[in-house]
């Protein structure tokens, strides 16, 4: 059995460490755990394990956050992976910082990287697990704010939140989506 897990990003230095990017951010923490070495492969940057019988591929899409969705079909066509072992790791404004919550599908809630998977898949039911990153701007910030660095408050809890996100991933592969729902969205 095989499983996609996305983490959604902008590829580029100027992006790094941005709230926007915390898909990757997710991912290379989960490949660092496991000794998984990223290799630049054709619409993003992939590493492969295995996790009891089952076989992961990462995804960090090159393709940009606006055009996620063509990384997305081609590396599910590419690996015949079908759409309920999908995984998408995205931030979301709407929820604190360090909220986690996997859901199974739902709108993309205005953001672009969904947005377009949505519209490359024709479907809005793909597992996603979203990251809170708070809105603390003022408004007509939003732009700034997600593609701004995290404060330092937030930053003595990126280790701790990025692997419970870890855990969510693992157990999603395992487990199964509601299983994993009951499990992680209480906390």
């Amino acid at each position: 059995m095989k499983y996609l897990i996305v983490g959604l990003g902008n590829i580029g230095y100027e992006y790094e460490g941005t709230r926007h990017n915390i898909g990757f951010r997710v991912l290379d923490a989960f490949a660092k755990a496991s000794n998984i070495v990223f290799e630049d492969k054709r619409y993003g940057f992939v590493g492969r394990t295995s996790l009891k019988g089952r076989q992961l591929i990462l995804l960090k899409p090159s393709t940009y956050m606006n055009l996620s969705g063509n990384a997305v079909r081609y590396w599910m066509q590419q690996e015949k992976i079908p759409l309920e072992n999908v995984l998408i790791v995205v931030d979301d404004l709407a929820l604190p910082f360090g909220a986690l919550r996997l859901k199974p599908g739902g709108s993309d809630a205005g953001h672009n990287g969904l947005k377009h998977i949505a519209a490359t898949l024709g479907t809005q039911n793909y597992a996603r697990l979203r990251f809170g990153i708070g809105n603390d701007f003022p408004r007509g910030g939003q732009i700034d704010f997600v593609l701004g660095r995290f404060g330092d408050e937030d930053l003595q809890q990126m280790d701790e939140r990025v692997a419970q996100a870890g855990e969510i991933i693992r157990s999603f592969c395992l487990a199964g989506i509601q299983i994993t729902m009951n499990q992680f969205n209480k906390k």
